[in-house]
């Protein structure tokens, strides 16, 4: 077993003050009295600038929002009340002496960019107010802080200022309704994570009110969600935001089996995932399996991530999904997610519509070419569209020859990504003619993206293959992508 390591203690115990109708002062007129000033022009301090000169961007913002400038030298009596004391001339010397004027009134100081002279240091800050996230290092490290912070940024939606206000006015009502304990603690996960806070990140306070004053009566009902989120292509950073905050509170997490597993794993460590994928022949589930489970868990109260591949919108199956919950009066919420096919334009960095080219787009499964007559999308491709057909290698021949006997040139530029968007993929590149070989490409065993029209004779090349090469391996059901 190892040496268990001593607990590193703080040199500066983090403390938020009170500044409300307090004299806040920055002595600097230059870039970092400037950085300062809008930093703390997010607190209810009054904010007061000492300079003698203050740069022209400096001057304008502070006149735009009203903030007082004494352009005059500084002075130590100009100090005298403030609850704080910003040291920012850019100067050692100058800095040096605010500090002790600053400490000579037993007024807390700090001096931008000079840790050794700081009584307390300034923190990278997320403003939810009334909620603060405040980041420190003691000053030794201001750009690991704002890392830290802008992974925090992304965490917190910009709605949950509101919902803490909001929980303000119910403090004392809960106090009163609610018995302490585990009851009281049951509320305000419910409060915090149910429909009043989606209510509110939706920006509808009134109906946020409503679902509290339920919750408030009757905290035993407090109902289930599900969230339908795109999942993306398959890399877990070209998630949205939202969905991985979604994914953080969820109970539980129904996923297909296009999803990798660490997007999945973006979840709570303690949610439960259930398994839910369909592929070409092996389906763990049914859809109306899969309808009913989303309704179940949702009616016993949890919070559901429904984790599609791509959109949820496109080829997923979620009408069907959104239906059953509508059919159930479930609450449920869609979150959209990067498609595969702009995925796999981006991998061939190919431009889908192009000025003079093409200026619309056709998503498809190419399943409908098989009928005796063209489809509409077919039309508009010979018309110059950039099509994107998905889950088409199986069906790659048909949608070929049926598109050359209709008209479009043999010649036309096809682009095709297995795995877009993650880093194993594979890019291959032909023309229509080409395309009924990758039906034999057997070596191609996760989804692949097509893309046709005249817009991929732009796309980068030099990474991408031939499609009429051939390296047959034998697909299983369930096979490794």
């Amino acid at each position: 077993m190892g040496v268990p390591q001593p607990v590193r203690k703080l040199n500066a115990f983090p403390v938020f003050m009170r500044v409300t109708g307090r004299a806040v002062i920055i002595v600097g007129g230059g870039e970092e009295a400037f950085a300062k000033a809008r930093l703390l022009a997010q607190s209810s301090g009054d904010l007061v600038v000492v300079a003698e000169h203050v740069e022209p961007a400096f001057a304008d913002w502070l006149a735009r929002n009203e903030i007082p400038s004494l352009r005059r030298p500084f002075e130590a009596s100009q100090l005298k009340g403030a609850s704080l004391v910003f040291a920012a001339t850019g100067d050692e010397t100058s800095d040096r002496e605010v500090v002790e004027a600053a400490r000579a009134l037993s007024i807390p100081v700090n001096a931008v960019d000079r840790p050794e002279l700081c009584d307390f240091f300034t923190p990278a800050l997320v403003n939810r107010a009334p909620l603060a996230v405040a980041i420190g290092t003691e000053g030794a490290g201001p750009v690991l802080a704002q890392k830290v912070r802008a992974r925090i940024e992304r965490l917190l939606p910009p709605s949950l200022g509101a919902l803490a206000a909001l929980a303000t006015g119910y403090r004392s009502l809960v106090e009163q309704l609610v018995e302490k304990g585990q009851p009281r603690r049951s509320f305000w996960n419910a409060f915090f994570a149910g429909e009043a806070a989606r209510n509110v990140e939706q920006g509808d306070i009134e109906s946020a009110r409503r679902a509290a004053d339920q919750l408030l009566l009757h905290p035993e009902e407090a109902a289930g969600h599900v969230a339908l989120v795109g999942a993306g292509p398959g890399a877990e950073d070209l998630i949205t935001l939202r969905a991985h905050r979604l994914l953080m509170e969820a109970d539980v997490i129904v996923h297909d089996a296009l999803v990798p597993e660490a997007v999945v794993a973006l979840g709570r460590r303690d949610a439960e995932r259930i398994a839910a994928g369909k592929r070409k022949g092996c389906h763990s589930k049914s859809q109306a399996e899969i309808n009913e489970l989303l309704v179940s868990l949702a009616r016993a109260g949890k919070r559901v991530v429904r984790l599609k591949a791509g959109d949820p919108l496109v080829f997923g199956r979620a009408g069907e999904e959104m239906q059953a919950l509508r059919d159930a009066d479930v609450s449920y919420e869609v979150v959209p997610g990067v498609t595969a096919a702009f995925a796999a334009a981006a991998d061939f960095e190919l431009p889908l519509t192009l000025r003079g080219v093409a200026s619309s787009m056709v998503f498809t499964t190419g399943h409908d070419l098989k009928g005796a007559s063209l489809p509409d999308w077919a039309r508009l491709a010979i018309d110059g569209a950039t099509v994107a057909v998905y889950m088409g290698r199986s069906n790659a021949a048909d949608v070929a020859l049926r598109l050359i006997k209709a008209g479009l040139s043999p010649d036309t530029g096809v682009a095709v990504v297995e795995n877009a968007g993650q880093p194993g993929r594979r890019l291959l590149h032909g023309t229509l003619t080409d395309l009924p070989a990758l039906a034999e490409r057997t070596d191609l065993t996760g989804p692949v993206m097509t893309i046709i029209g005249d817009t991929v004779a732009g796309a980068r090349f030099d990474r991408s293959e031939p499609i009429a090469a051939t390296h047959n391996v034998p697909v299983e059901c369930g096979a490794s992508r």
